[in-house]
């Protein structure tokens, strides 16, 4: 059975991005770039909604000639793993290894969940949202950056309570913290 792992790369105060829609502030440095590669060697299938495609889909097509290592490596790693966008306006994919969903489909997700031989991501708070409140995350993987933005788009759901057990942790020269999670049950 497959991990279902939400990872994000939040502000202190929460955010996923500022309220004009901004998260440059989130861009990893090359240790914290280095470090999600590794994590994310383990996914076979990332869930997303349209927007959050539309910022990840450049990793199909990025120039690698003068991008830093982690960079060259995350493009590779997005490129080998299947993509299922969850849109209702969305015609095609502009990607290789992508489908289009028009519906979240939780049953659909708990058997991609218990048939999939590698782990599942899921990116993007709002999608996200629906997976944490159906209880379907496995594991949390946050990048906590070192910035207040006062609000914008929240990283975590305000209308669920759930007890999580702390199971990594790590601290990084820029600020960054990460901090791994998974369900106490």
């Amino acid at each position: 059975m497959a991990r279902l792992i939400y990872s994000a790369l939040t502000s202190l105060d929460g955010y996923m991005a500022d309220r004009d829609g901004n998260f440059g502030w989130a861009e990893p440095d090359e240790a914290v770039h280095t470090f999600v590669n590794d994590l994310g060697r383990s996914m076979g299938t990332y869930l997303l909604g349209r927007r959050m495609y539309e910022v990840m889909a450049v990793w199909e097509t990025l120039d690698a000639d003068g991008q830093p290592p982690s960079m060259r490596e995350y493009a590779k790693i997005w490129q080998a793993a299947d993509k299922v966008v969850y849109s209702s306006t969305l015609k095609a994919p502009s990607t290789a290894r992508t489908r289009i969903e028009r519906q979240f489909d939780l049953d659909e997700v708990r058997r991609l969940k218990a048939t999939a031989e590698r782990d599942i991501g899921v990116a993007g708070p709002t999608l996200a949202a629906g997976a944490i409140r159906a209880g379907l995350i496995d594991e949390w993987q946050l990048f906590v950056s070192p910035v207040l933005v006062g609000g914008g788009l929240a990283s975590l759901p305000d209308d669920v309570r759930l007890d999580l057990e702390l199971v990594d942790e790590r601290r990084f020269g820029n600020g960054v913290v990460y901090l791994n999670y998974r369900n106490r049950a």
